[in-house]
């Protein structure tokens, strides 16, 4: 399965790269604006400085969440636009609550040897597709990312540390090439997501 999702998340990024480079400037953008905002003498107190970081921080949370919205439409062939972007922000607090309930999850284990956290992470990760593709909430995300991912944790696993390994030769590439490698992996875990999710229901 990792050489396929690979391969499908290789073609989609080819078939729409101007629109993954729109989508990752955009984010640069969001990422560079407290830096720049700063820089201009009314807003350059701690107070400014402290509101314009969470309203920021607010709004790239939303924006990752249309980023999976995207991900899962190029992953079941519909029409994608730039304003899905900003379509998950119902799902904000609870997609907020998880992610803070699965990084607590993940330390917890890191910190009993590391394994542990390395084993729960992987069997968890798929909470936040969950939450955006199919509206669950905390508890029942969690539940369902456990069920997907139950007797295929050490093909999540080598697919880890392949992921991982593309995007660290993407960043070799000047960082560049993250622009590339990025998109692949995230388009990947997307299939493999949607391939498990699917073959548990069957």
């Amino acid at each position: 399965m990792i050489d396929e999702a690979i391969q499908f998340g290789w073609q989609t990024m080819k078939k729409n790269f101007l629109f993954f480079i729109g989508i990752f400037l955009f984010i640069i953008a969001i990422q560079l604006l407290p830096v720049i905002l700063t820089n201009i003498d009314f807003l350059a107190s701690d107070i400014a400085y402290i509101i314009i970081y969470l309203l920021l921080t607010f709004f790239g949370i939303i924006v990752g969440m249309g980023v999976i919205k995207i991900l899962l439409n190029f992953c079941d062939n519909k029409k994608n636009n730039f304003s899905i972007l900003f379509s998950q922000y119902r799902l904000f607090f609870i997609y907020l609550l998880t992610t803070i309930i699965y990084f607590i999850i993940v330390l917890l284990g890191l910190i009993l040897f590391i394994i542990p956290g390395i084993y729960l992470g992987i069997r968890f990760v798929f909470f936040e597709y969950f939450i955006i593709d199919k509206k669950m909430g905390v508890i029942k995300s969690l539940k369902e990312s456990w069920r997907a991912t139950k007797g295929n944790f050490w093909g999540l696993f080598a697919f880890s540390v392949v992921a991982l390994t593309i995007n660290i030769l993407g960043a070799f590439v000047l960082l560049l090439g993250l622009f590339v490698t990025i998109p692949i992996t995230m388009i990947a875990w997307v299939f493999i997501y949607r391939r498990l999710s699917e073959a548990k229901h069957e």
